[in-house]
């Protein structure tokens, strides 16, 4: 999972150096953290944040598929 999140938020960023994902588990969630520069976090998000809803639905398609919860946080 934490190689699709990164592969799609390198697409949409002008600096895709700065992308760092990271996955941690809490009671059976997997929890995927998104960082990316200050000035890429609007394109991450997205307008009315439908760019992170569909990242969002994208790694949950691919999660259920694999039969595991993931949540995907996007932190500064």
């Amino acid at each position: 999972m934490v190689e699709l999140v990164s592969a799609i938020a390198k697409s949409l960023v002008e600096h895709p150096e700065a992308v760092e994902v990271s996955e941690s588990q809490s009671n059976g969630t997997t929890i995927i953290q998104l960082k990316v520069a200050p000035d890429d976090m609007g394109k991450v998000i997205g307008k009315q944040g439908r760019i992170a809803k569909a990242i969002r639905t994208v790694v949950k398609a691919a999660a259920t598929k694999a039969n595991i919860r993931v949540v995907v946080e996007i932190v500064q």
